[in-house]
């Protein structure tokens, strides 16, 4: 796993954060399509996908955010969904901004995978705003995926 430094929220690539340092999952290859990487990192693909998507606009909230949504994947989901953090202003090989309609500092998008296709998709905006109660914050965020997902409770 290769460590990258967190430098206000600018950083390149996939993904995920711990604390006050992102750490990078995966071997991310510009050259891939996406759905190429996500074979490629996953040997288990097509999994749905939780994507966090950030950009580079100044959010005090975000990075305490990103590592709630992320304990949130570990305690319930890790080796169900596939986990990316992803600054979707630094990485345009995917059009990400496009695919999903990004405009927010901060943006959760639960995918789901059908026949190894990506289908269906919700988006979940104004994260950032709803921490001020981790353990409200937590139970929202469960209950939206498993409700989209289909993960039982």
């Amino acid at each position: 796993m290769h460590k990258f430094i967190f430098a206000g929220l600018l950083t390149l690539g996939i993904i995920s954060p711990a604390q006050a340092e992102l750490y990078y999952e995966g071997g991310y290859n510009p050259n891939l399509t996406l759905q190429q990487q996500l074979a490629a990192d996953n040997p288990y693909y097509p999994r749905p996908i939780i994507f966090v998507f950030y950009n580079n606009n100044q959010c005090y909230e975000c990075p305490q955010t990103i590592n709630l949504i992320e304990s949130v994947y570990k305690e319930n989901y890790q080796g169900t969904y596939d986990f990316y953090v992803i600054n979707y202003q630094e990485d345009l090989n995917y059009n990400f901004t496009q695919n999903y309609n990004l405009s927010q500092p901060l943006e959760v998008v639960l995918q789901q995978v059908e026949d190894g296709q990506m289908t269906n998709f919700r988006k979940l905006e104004y994260l950032q705003n709803q921490i001020s109660d981790p353990t409200s914050f937590s139970d929202n965020l469960t209950y939206q995926i498993n409700s989209f997902l289909g993960e039982e409770e």
